[in-house]
Formats: structure tokens, sequence, C-alpha cells
């Protein structure tokens, strides 16, 4: 089996003020268990055909339910929304524990976070989030977290972002945001802000 390289974090040089953290693939390694339970929920309502590797990661940081409108036309009108969600969800809770923290963002996250604001802005549900976070022991560090249930519009729109920076207190130009997917490097830059990609 292939190891993954070690995630190498670039920091732009720039005075900045506030450091917003995605979440998954970017502090907690997530996302092949997020795929794995989308696509066994899938499966057991009588999809066979499975998500691929490509399409789920140009999703990342879309909301759910964006994520399940996006299904719906893939799928057709058998694709009952509700009850997959319900089954992803249950499979995720399951093996959530498994996901292992990507050291490098979160030791970089402790390290600003005694000087400056930090916060979580997250495309998931609030209970996902937390539960993430607590598990990954990452809650006491983040007193900012921002999820898909806080704005009406989510990544690639910059609202989350924008968001964060308010309730961090820090105008949105002096932020520098982690992001390891694609719609959420737009709505950083959609927000005017710096970003770090995170390629874990």
């Amino acid at each position: 089996m292939n190891k993954k390289p070690p995630v190498k974090l670039r920091i732009p040089p720039g005075d900045f003020a506030g450091y917003i953290f995605d979440l998954d693939g970017t502090l907690v390694d997530t996302m092949a268990l997020h795929r794995r339970a989308w696509n066994e929920a899938l499966r057991r309502a009588g999809f066979r055909r499975p998500l691929g590797e490509r399409f789920f990661l140009s999703m990342g940081g879309v909301p759910t339910r964006r994520f399940l409108k996006i299904l719906r036309r893939r799928f057709g009108p058998r694709f009952d929304a509700a009850g997959v969600l319900r089954r992803k969800e249950a499979l995720f809770a399951a093996w959530q524990a498994r996901a292992p923290v990507i050291a490098p963002t979160v030791a970089f996250a402790r390290k600003v976070a005694a000087t400056h604001p930090v916060a979580v802005a997250s495309g998931g549900p609030r209970h996902a989030v937390l539960r993430s976070l607590r598990l990954a022991g990452l809650t006491p560090l983040f007193p900012v977290v921002v999820t898909s249930d806080d704005v009406r519009h989510g990544k690639p729109a910059p609202d989350i972002f924008l968001l964060a920076a308010r309730r961090m207190r820090v105008p949105p130009e002096k932020c520098v945001v982690f992001e390891d997917a694609a719609p959420g490097i737009a709505a950083a830059r959609a927000a005017g802000m710096t970003v770090v990609r995170v390629r874990a």
C-alpha cells in the first residue's frame, strides 16, 4: 500500500490577523471515509454506480443540501435524498473516530492560536463538524466554528468565510484560509482572503 506524501504547508508572507481552517481534508483526514459512507449508502439504496474519487474531491466543501441536489440529478427520480443521507450519516458516525488529524495543519493552528484569532469554517452540518472536532481533540482550539447550517449560501460562495471573519472580528483581507478543495478555495478568494492549499 502506498503511503501518502507528508503534507507541506506553504505559508505566504503577509501581516495576517486571523486564520480560518476548513475541517475535512484540512484538519482531519476524513474525505476517504465520507466517500466510503456515501458509496455504501448509495449501494444499500440500490444504486450500483459508486462516486469516483475525482468527482467526489471536486465536491469538497459543497454543502450537503446542494450535494444531494447534484446526486438527485445524477441518479434520477428514484433517489431518496433523505433516506440516503440518513444511512450515510450513520455509517460515517460509526467510522468517524478512525480519521487521523492532518498533523502539520493542526500544529500550525495550535501555534497561531496562541497569538491570533482562529476559526473553523466547514461545509458540513454543525453536528458532524462538532463531533469531528471533539473526536480529534480540537474543540478547545477553535472558539469560532462556522458551518453550512449558519449561512444561506455554502461554498463556493464566500458567505461562510465572511461570517467566520466577522465572528473573529478580523477584516476579510487580513485573513488567511487553509483549504484542500476547489469550492473552498474559490469561496476564500471570493471573500478577498489569502488561501493556503492543503494537499493531504
